[in-house]
């Protein structure tokens, strides 16, 4: 199974994807990684795991929509799979959803529907909740609105910060999302409207 993962920070999430599965034998291929920013950590993770990596910067393009084309473009090249968003701060636009729908995956850190966008976090422990989580899910052409896969609850303890709450999202999100590609190397999801079925995590 060929896998495109698109990042642009420090790459954590992508770095347990390539542990798990860069040069395994599980199946799942890593083909490229991919960034918004050229001088992103996570390339140099990528390189470092002997992964080829793509830098597509939004400055380096007239608009929105020329930018999206060249990332539709710089992706495909590698024929994936399947697309991970792995910590990639940028919407999708229409062209790429369409040219990988259902095949792009993202983690959220929230539960969705509630406290979508860039701030999950933040979000959840201003509004004062009690149990947050991280939701991987398809992505459309909304933010944060495609079909879930799955949800994974994560309480919130009273002297949390959006740091230590994010921690340890974040460590439920890359062993779920390792968990689920390895799934996928053998098996599939199925998609009916809103349903996503075809995946049962291990409890």
């Amino acid at each position: 199974m060929r896998c495109v993962l698109l990042a642009s920070g420090s790459g954590t999430l992508t770095q347990a994807v390539l542990d798990a599965h860069a040069g395994t034998g599980t199946g799942v291929d890593v083909v490229a990684v991919g960034s918004d920013r050229p001088r992103a950590q996570v390339l140099d993770r990528a390189r470092a795991a002997g992964v080829e990596t793509f830098a597509v910067p939004p400055a380096e393009h007239a608009d929105r929509s020329a930018w999206n084309s060249a990332l539709t473009a710089a992706v495909a090249a590698y024929a994936p799979d399947w697309v991970v968003s792995a910590g990639f701060m940028r919407i999708l636009g229409e062209e790429f959803v369409d040219r990988f729908a259902h095949r792009i995956i993202n983690t959220h850190p929230a539960l969705l529907p509630s406290f979508p966008g860039a701030h999950g976090v933040r979000d959840a422990l201003a509004y004062g909740v009690k149990v947050t989580g991280t939701t991987i899910h398809l992505v459309d052409a909304g933010t944060d609105t495609g079909p879930i896969i799955a949800q994974f609850p994560v309480p919130i303890r009273e002297d949390d910060d959006e740091d230590s709450l994010h921690e340890r999202i974040r460590a439920v999100e890359r062993a779920r999302l390792v968990e689920l590609l390895g799934h996928l190397a053998s098996a599939g999801l199925r998609v009916e409207g809103r349903r996503v079925t075809g995946w049962s995590p291990v409890e």
